[in-house]
């Protein structure tokens, strides 16, 4: 019975979570990172893949906060392609999270990611 009512209250809580962020891009990537944090990889995918179409195509009238929150979409769903094994998407994020925010972090992303790539191709 305990069991039953804890998950009648988790599905209430993401329900009221999706209604609630309809369009708005904070609250998707927030729930992509509580979905990624409890191994929901393909619904993090999903509020992640959310947050980069909501905001325009062209980042130049984003304010600081829109613009840190897409490429932190697109940091994320690097990640998560990565736990796909989807090595190409992983690397297309990766790379337009490096080109929205050059840091040393989102390089050596994007490094890794090429290389555990090639790795795949040649079956090593």
């Amino acid at each position: 019975m305990k069991k039953s009512i804890t998950k009648g209250l988790i599905f209430l809580f993401i329900t009221l979570i999706i209604s609630a962020c309809k369009e708005d891009p904070q609250q998707h990537l927030e729930l992509g990172e509580w979905y990624a944090q409890k191994g929901l990889v393909e619904e993090a995918i999903l509020e992640f893949k959310e947050v980069t179409r909501l905001y325009p195509e062209v980042h130049q009238n984003l304010g600081r906060n829109d613009f840190q929150a897409l490429s932190k979409a697109h940091y994320n769903l690097s990640l998560m392609y990565t736990k796909k094994g989807w090595w190409d998407y992983a690397l297309k994020e990766a790379e337009t999270c490096f080109q929205m925010q050059p840091t040393k972090s989102h390089y050596e992303l994007v490094n890794l990611i090429k290389k555990r790539a090639s790795l795949e191709k040649t079956g090593s």
